[in-house]
């Protein structure tokens, strides 16, 4: 009788165990995940096109497959308040690449990594914000929630979310 209740209660524990589970620790199955983002730009913000720091705030996209290559085309970044940016053009990820998806105007480079989201706004909150990517089949590829307070304990404006 007690070996019973005690197999009893493990179950329930390892049950509860397994609910428990945040939801932003879902794993989603795409080989492209947000690596990290420079949610706030250092120095002051400024969105002036010309002698703004937009460009200095950006979202580090990587592919994690140990052999695939991963066309960017098609993948959608959102932030909570549904601000969005599509990746319009091919940009090609071997596999362990990343790209750095940059505010402001500049020139998209294969070789510097760097695509601009040829917008001046800011995307991401300086306080919170969570991170949206989407697969171009509309399916989640990765989401990551964020606060200054509770995911940047050394201030510096950068979360690392995959190594």
């Amino acid at each position: 009788m007690r070996t019973a209740a005690v197999a009893t209660i493990a179950v329930a524990g390892a049950l509860a165990a397994l609910t428990a589970v945040p939801a932003q620790a879902a794993e989603y199955s795409s080989a492209l995940k947000v690596r990290g983002v420079q949610y706030d730009a250092p120095g002051r913000d400024s969105n002036r096109c010309s002698t703004g720091n937009t460009d200095e705030e950006y979202l580090t996209v990587k592919n994690y497959s140990s052999s695939s290559t991963v066309n960017l085309r098609g993948y959608v970044v959102k932030d909570a308040a549904g601000n969005r940016f599509t990746f319009t053009a091919n940009h090609y990820l071997q596999p362990g690449d990343y790209v750095k998806l940059r505010g402001g105007n500049g020139t998209d480079s294969d070789k510097y990594n760097v695509v601009y989201r040829d917008n001046c706004n800011f995307l991401w909150n300086n306080d919170k914000d969570t991170i949206y990517l989407y697969k171009p089949s509309g399916a989640r590829a990765d989401v990551h929630a964020y606060t200054r307070s509770g995911s940047d304990p050394d201030g510096n404006g950068y979360i690392t979310f995959h190594k």
